[in-house]
């Protein structure tokens, strides 16, 4: 099993919404990648709470795939594809890890 765990420190303001209304955002437009990526076995979609550090990134996704070719599959599926058009505008930073569990 694979697991891919990305984080997004996001703007504090982008489109006239904050970084926690962006976080809301994402989360909602995440969720979807369950239903339309078939080699997606779990996903967790976490946002940082509002009472932490301001230094803290603000969204996280935490997936697994059976395998490294599932993982491969999910990073250029469309609805991936599109979830990173949506997200990487209201970024600053992005931090990854993928692991063998």
């Amino acid at each position: 099993m694979i697991k891919h765990i990305v984080m997004f420190k996001l703007k504090p303001e982008y489109q006239g919404r904050t970084a926690l209304e962006n976080a809301i955002a994402a989360k909602e437009n995440a969720q979807k990648l369950t239903e339309l990526v078939p080699t997606l076995q779990k996903l967790e979609v976490c946002i940082n709470h509002e009472n932490t550090d301001s230094g803290n990134y603000e969204f996280a996704l935490i997936c697994e795939f059976e395998d490294m070719e599932g993982l491969n599959a999910y990073q250029v599926h469309p609805a991936h594809v599109e979830f990173g058009k949506f997200i990487t505008p209201m970024r600053e930073l992005r931090a990854c890890i993928d692991y063998e569990f």
